[in-house]
């Protein structure tokens, strides 16, 4: 691997060139992984014939006293609560991301559809003078 450290101005910066396997595949080295308290994903952002990877920000636990509450009056506990929340968890990104698009959907529909009422409320400035 090819390391390289490069003065950016505004601090330093480190180069390093990683290869890509037949699978398309590549292997994060360890010091950045750990640096950046990567898990399991990354956001592939490709710009400006440019690839950024980015940390997956932690999911926000907005709904995980909501999701514990209700496995609490279950009457789960222990491991099983554990097991079960985690289970309740990953399906709420999923949930939003669904209904995002349905609102999407619904607002591109409006859209395509909308008429816009203003001359008919306020009536059309050349046929009244």
């Amino acid at each position: 691997m090819l390391t390289t450290n490069i003065n950016a101005g505004d601090g330093q910066m480190e180069k390093r060139r990683i290869n890509i396997s037949s699978k398309r595949q590549i292997t994060i080295p360890a010091k950045y992984f750990d640096s950046l308290g990567l898990d399991k994903e990354l956001d592939c952002i490709y710009s400006k014939d440019m690839l950024i990877l980015l940390p997956v920000k932690k999911e926000d636990p907005a709904f995980a006293e909501e999701i514990l509450q209700d496995l609490i009056e279950q009457g789960f506990s222990g491991e099983k609560l554990l097991t079960e929340f985690k289970k309740a968890n990953r399906k709420v990104r999923p949930a939003v991301e669904k209904l995002i698009e349905e609102a999407d959907e619904i607002a591109k529909a409006a859209s395509v559809n909308y008429i816009d009422p203003t001359d008919d409320i306020f009536g059309d400035e050349e046929t009244e003078a």
